[in-house]
């Protein structure tokens, strides 16, 4: 089974960026950070994903992002499905801190259960057999709305999303131009998937 094991940012200033996720989210090895001044305006077409097991963590997670410098773009809420947020990281990457869960059983943690990279892409049935057809297995499957891989030992989770969808649920417009600024290392790379979205050979993780 195919699966990533890596996501590495495109960032201006790496030591900075790595200042905010740790401080922000306690990330270190499952996000990279790799200098680039690659030209970008807008939505890059993906978001990540951190679900929690209570509203009072992903209180936690957001108002430390918000305290390190991210932008809030969804103010936590309450939803059909449960509860989350959205902020954008000063690198400019759309982070949403989520759980399924309506009510809280115990104090705040910093503790983060599952990463979900969600690709924003133009034809989810289309991007799905091409996923699969680089190793990948699907373990949900919702028509031509939603599709979720198997994750395996992975760190990070893969979906893909309706992209004028997944700019809606971030709270940004899905207007854009130049690099996603992301690139995803599995041991399923290196190609680039339909919507432009590079992979690489997993490497081992880089000395900041």
């Amino acid at each position: 089974m195919a699966s990533i094991e890596s996501v590495t940012l495109d960032v201006a200033d790496p030591t900075a960026a790595n200042r905010f996720y740790t401080a922000a989210f306690g990330l270190d090895t499952q996000i990279r950070l790799r200098a680039s001044e690659a030209p970008t305006t807008g939505f890059r077409g993906f978001t990540l994903a951190l679900t929690v097991s209570q509203p009072a963590t992903v209180n936690s997670l957001i108002d430390a992002a918000l305290d390190a410098g991210a932008t809030p773009l969804k103010p936590a809420a309450k939803s059909l499905w449960g509860y989350g947020g959205v902020v954008q990281a000063p690198d400019g990457t759309i982070w949403k801190v989520a759980t399924s869960a309506k009510k809280n059983t115990g104090p705040a943690t910093r503790r983060v259960d599952e990463i979900v990279l969600l690709l924003g892409v133009a034809d989810v049935a289309a991007s799905k057999r091409f996923y699969v057809d680089q190793g990948l297995t699907v373990a949900k499957s919702f028509g031509r709305m939603y599709i979720e891989f198997a994750t395996g030992s992975s760190p990070v989770k893969l979906a893909l999303y309706r992209r004028r969808a997944l700019a809606k649920d971030a709270g940004v417009s899905p207007d854009s131009t130049g690099s996603h600024r992301i690139t995803i290392g599995g041991d399923a790379g290196p190609f680039t998937d339909p919507d432009g979205f590079a992979w690489e050979a997993a490497s081992p993780a880089p000395t900041l």
